[in-house]
């Protein structure tokens, strides 16, 4: 057991009795100052139970910590390098300017929890539950949000490039100013969804749902609107509709009209990043 001196209230205990559960699992080299930012977990504790915990700049290495509880924690500046936290509950954590590379998020709930500013490039957060949750200016590219509730969630701001939200629920979401250049929004559904002002270049829309969505100000240059039904939107102008790419079967708001693309059309290809490597899980 790595020695703990002052050890922050409450952790010191936590971490004596996860090391005496499971031997290795985590390292710690705590000093008088910040006790909390240099705590370091690798190995496996699946089904731990840190709920309420002050765990601001705790590093997570390769850990394997599926299914385990942290609700309300305090996670500022974490990092989550190639950890698994699937299925993990983290509901109405604190994971400000937290750096997930490589991470695994399946099926974790994180229902109003605050993830602002967070490095979330290549994260899968697949089927997870982020109702209510709070990404704004969130840095996500070529995340994958497929099946995730991101109902009622703030990412407003957020860079969403190659972002894949395919058959999510995200509605009455944030998308205000957000980069969603080239993200799949594919069979999702995002009625009462705001994307004022968000960027939808090159985006795929198709088979999603838009009941009552704002589309003010969005540029939409070679979206993909292909059979969607855009009828019952807000904002939506001619010129928007103009540039993106829609055919017969695509329905748009009284007095508008959509075409279909054309060869020459303006169409800007974005290409999907590669997400990071994750590292290796101890064993």
């Amino acid at each position: 057991m790595p020695r703990l001196t002052r050890p922050f209230p409450v952790l010191a205990a936590l971490l004596a009795a996860a090391l005496a559960a499971v031997p290795g699992m985590a390292s710690a080299n705590m000093g008088d100052k910040d006790v909390a930012r240099m705590v370091s977990f690798g190995g496996a504790c699946a089904k731990c139970e840190l709920s309420g915990r002050k765990l601001a700049g705790a590093q997570f290495v390769g850990a394997n910590f599926a299914q385990a509880a942290l609700v309300g924690s305090d996670l500022r500046d974490a990092r989550f390098l190639g950890a698994n936290f699937s299925g993990a509950d983290l509901s109405r954590a604190d994971l400000t300017d937290a750096q997930m590379v490589g991470a695994n998020f399946t099926t974790a709930v994180l229902t109003d929890a605050r993830l602002r500013d967070v490095e979330a490039r290549g994260v899968n957060f697949g089927a997870a539950n982020l109702a209510r949750a709070d990404l704004q200016d969130a840095a996500a590219a070529g995340s994958n949000f497929s099946k995730a509730n991101l109902s009622n969630a703030s990412l407003r701001g957020a860079e969403l490039r190659a972002t894949n939200f395919s058959k999510a629920n995200a509605r009455a979401a944030d998308f205000r100013d957000a980069a969603l250049t080239g993200a799949n929004l594919g069979s999702g559904a995002f009625d009462h969804a705001s994307f004022r002002d968000a960027d939808l270049s090159a985006a795929s829309l198709t088979g999603a749902t838009f009941v009552n969505a704002d589309f003010r100000g969005a540029t939409m240059n070679g979206a993909n609107i292909a059979g969607v039904d855009l009828s019952r939107t807000k904002g939506l102008e001619q010129d928007q509709l103009d540039d993106a790419c829609a055919d017969g079967a695509t329905r748009t708001p009284p007095g508008l009209v959509a075409k279909a693309c054309h060869r020459g059309s303006r169409v800007r290809v974005v290409a999907r990043p590669a997400p990071p490597a994750p590292t290796r899980p101890r064993r």
